[in-house]
């Protein structure tokens, strides 16, 4: 994974910027976890955070490194990854959906359920069980598309292609990209 700056939001989870919370910690020596590590706790934490506001009828985006989390005022909450655009839905009708998720120590596997491209401006998902589509409307796209310019600004092209590892049909995510 790269390297966190100093100004953006720490990978605890704490909502505070880097410089101001764990920076400061590690600085004292008092964090030992690996950029790895908090990675992983992060993002456990904010789809808990983007179901609750899933539920709570607020808009809300969410960048965390290749991944794009993202909720709406009819209660719909998605994950999305940018290097292959895989997405997987995380609430439906401000009900928190169980998300495919297995934490290892080196990789973090989503069973991504969907693809996703914005024709027209608009959110159109691509189901891989049955390659039906769907496009879905009131979907802060113009904030997502911003997101995603910004991630592909913060990681090179190669950065990006190393994000994925195919594995028995499955899809893992190495967060070290």
């Amino acid at each position: 994974m790269g390297k966190i700056g100093r100004n953006e939001q720490c990978l605890c989870g704490s909502g505070r910027k880097f410089k101001h919370c764990c920076l400061l910690k590690q600085q004292a020596g008092l964090v030992p976890r690996s950029p790895e590590q908090a990675f992983k706790i992060s993002l456990a934490h904010e789809i808990d955070l983007i179901q609750k506001a899933a539920a709570e009828g607020k808009q809300k985006v969410k960048e965390l490194g290749v991944f794009i989390l993202f909720s709406t005022v009819v209660g719909d909450a998605w994950l999305l990854e940018i290097s292959e655009s895989d997405g997987v839905q995380l609430a439906r009708g401000g009900v928190a959906l169980d998300v495919p998720l297995d934490q290892q120590p080196e990789t973090i596997e989503i069973n991504w359920s969907h693809t996703f491209a914005f024709p027209n401006r608009e959110f159109e998902i691509t189901a891989y069980a049955d390659r039906s589509v769907q496009t879905l409307t009131g979907y802060p796209t113009k904030e997502i598309h911003a997101s995603m310019k910004r991630i592909k600004k913060k990681f090179s092209a190669e950065q990006l292609g190393m994000v994925h590892v195919k594995q028995d049909n499955q899809n893992t995510v190495v967060p070290s990209a």
